[in-house]
């Protein structure tokens, strides 16, 4: 440890929640000062209260803090920031932020920039998989020009296919083709859905993989040219393409199956000239077919369960690459043990897993043997409605996998949260059903199409505003200084606040009246019917905007729709967004 500590770093964290704890953890672990950065509604969370320097982005939404490289990079140099980690999310894989802090003179802690460019561009990325001889389905070496194109790469490979984004993921632009029918549509449907969600409609093909299992591979590789992979997860149950539960070791493959996907995933690493921490994805079909997806050029969510089972510790590892220091380790480890993380969301399992904002009344976690909690909330803690719905993340590490659900089962009992909905009793569910504990017959749809989701709808909570901060001036030594001050201290006060929260009055009411009531807490992205048009019910009215995902109004009756409030505003869940009369 002692190669740490000639240079002490100050590391600012460019994000926010578990993520931003997790990194403060490992700063203190080496003895470096961490930084963090925070929203206006952020002021009173877990991670700034820990960090040994704070400072505020000025904003609510993501595009005015957590992904505004300006304020990031005056901030950095302000507070004499050496390097910066960006976590996951936000800016995490945008090579314009890892240029602008090397060109601030930072140290980045990630690959570097052409990298991840290079391998964000997924049609590329494949050509390099290809050129490594590395497991891949049937797909166009390039984007596809025209619907001619899709219609013969369909008539040749056969379908299902797969119309993909070429720089997007995350399930946007993602369409799957079952009948020749269809492809025509879906297709235009993919370019137009990528253009709104990446500023680019090109599109690539691939055969479609039925009911898959999404195995990928933990890399570290440091500057001097050692790549290692460090294990292997299954990250198979998901929802709307966003991982739930994922394990270390991947569960349930063969020897020969690990060795090529390990193969496969240092070869293309090699060959991109990577650095850091990555992760290479594959999926694999039910009949074993094994076939690459992508590279994450960051560090994973799910990463404490390979640092369970190797005792690696990534994020140090990732400080250690940084400052141009070997790996601690040369080969791949032999698990030591089996470790299942369980994403402690604030959805509503019963509920189709909409997300929910407030505060979290009681935040009562589990502990003992096995049992590890990476958490950015704790009681009192408010969930804001504008950033992702992830509070914390439950890990249990047993022998082997049969302890470790055991010991699942356990925790997830003793594991309570009140004030805002959460995905726990998704979690104990799927912990006692067959297809996860015994056969493993679970795929990256099997919660959409095979789970018989019986939960019953979280008690719906009377929402509250969230924390917001009111800015002025003061004068000090004949300086004149912003001020920001929590807008609840000032509550009585007879000067107003800035926050751009949207006032809502809660209603208690029932859908067979004439009120639209918001499904979500969350800001309007959109109204897909006119102020004053007719609808039919069930016809879709607008789309909200909630913690990273789209969620669409329904019309409970038809007549005549009146707006309530204008896109872009903010507005709590079970408050009045509109009506039909």
């Amino acid at each position: 440890m002692s190669d740490y500590k000639k240079i002490t770093h100050k590391v600012l964290i460019a994000n926010r929640g578990e993520i931003a704890t997790r990194i403060i953890r490992a700063c203190r672990d080496l003895g470096f000062k961490s930084i963090a950065i925070y929203a206006d509604n952020d002021i009173d969370s877990l991670h700034v209260q820990m960090a040994d320097e704070a400072y505020g982005l000025s904003g609510t939404l993501p595009s005015e803090s957590y992904l505004n490289i300006e304020k990031i990079i005056t901030i950095a140099k302000k507070s004499g920031a050496t390097m910066v980690h960006p976590g996951y999310g936000f800016l995490s894989e945008r090579a314009e932020f890892a240029k602008a802090v090397q060109a601030a003179g930072l140290i980045w802690i990630g690959p570097n920039p052409e990298t991840i460019e290079m391998l964000g561009d997924k049609v590329q990325a494949r050509q390099i998989a290809l050129s490594v001889g590395a497991p891949l389905v049937s797909g166009t070496k390039q984007p596809v020009k025209d619907v001619k194109e899709v219609l013969a790469f369909a008539q040749e490979y056969g379908l299902p296919i797969a119309i993909k984004a070429a720089f997007g993921g995350g399930g946007r632009g993602l369409k799957v083709a079952w009948q020749i029918e269809e492809v025509e549509e879906l297709y235009h449907s993919a370019v137009r859905e990528a253009t709104a969600a990446f500023g680019r409609g090109e599109c690539f093909l691939e055969q479609f993989l039925y009911h898959p299992r999404h195995i990928e591979a933990q890399i570290l590789a440091d500057t001097l040219g050692n790549v290692v992979v460090v294990g292997t997860r299954d990250c198979s149950l998901q929802r709307r393409n966003q991982k739930l539960i994922e394990e270390s070791p991947a569960p349930f493959i063969s020897e020969q199956l690990e060795q090529q996907i390990i193969k496969a995933s240092k070869d293309i690493c090699v060959k991109a000239n990577y650095f850091g921490a990555g992760t290479v994805e594959f999926l694999l079909s039910q009949s074993g077919k094994l076939s690459f997806l992508e590279v994450n050029t960051r560090l994973q969510v799910e990463h404490p369960v390979t640092e369970e089972t190797t005792g690696v510790d990534l994020v140090v590892e990732q400080l250690r690459i940084a400052q141009g220091l070997p790996l601690s380790i040369d080969q791949t480890p032999k698990p030591r043990s089996h470790a299942i993380e369980f994403r402690i969301n604030a959805e509503d399992a019963g509920n189709g897993f909409l997300p929910t904002s407030g505060m979290i009344s009681l935040f009562e976690p589990p502990s003992g043997p096995g049992v590890r909690l990476d958490s950015g909330v704790k009681t009192g803690s408010t969930i804001p409605a504008t950033f992702d719905s992830l509070m914390a993340k439950l890990i249990i590490t047993g022998n082997d996998r049969k302890q470790a659900i055991a010991r699942a089962r356990r925790a997830l009992t003793e594991f309570n949260i009140e004030g805002v909905a959460s995905v726990l009793p998704f979690h104990q569910a799927v912990i006692e059903h067959p297809d996860f504990c015994q056969q493993f017959n679970v795929h990256t749809r099997w919660i959409e199409t095979e789970f018989n989701n019986e939960i019953q709808p979280a008690k719906r909570q009377i929402p509250q505003n969230e924390e917001s901060i009111t800015h002025t001036f003061i004068e000090i030594d004949g300086k004149r200084c912003k001020l920001g001050v929590p807008s609840k201290l000032l509550t009585g006060l007879s000067f107003q606040t800035n926050s751009t929260i949207a006032s809502s009055e809660h209603l208690d009411v029932k859908y067979n009246g004439i009120i639209v009531v918001s499904p979500v807490s969350g800001n309007l992205f959109k109204w897909v019917v006119e102020d004053g048009q007719i609808v039919n019910e069930g016809e879709v009215i607008a789309i909200m905007e909630a913690m990273k995902m789209e969620v669409t109004v329904i019309a409970h009756r038809s007549g005549t729709l009146k707006q309530a409030i204008k896109e872009g505003e903010y507005i709590n869940a079970d408050c009045k967004i509109a009506q039909i009369d």
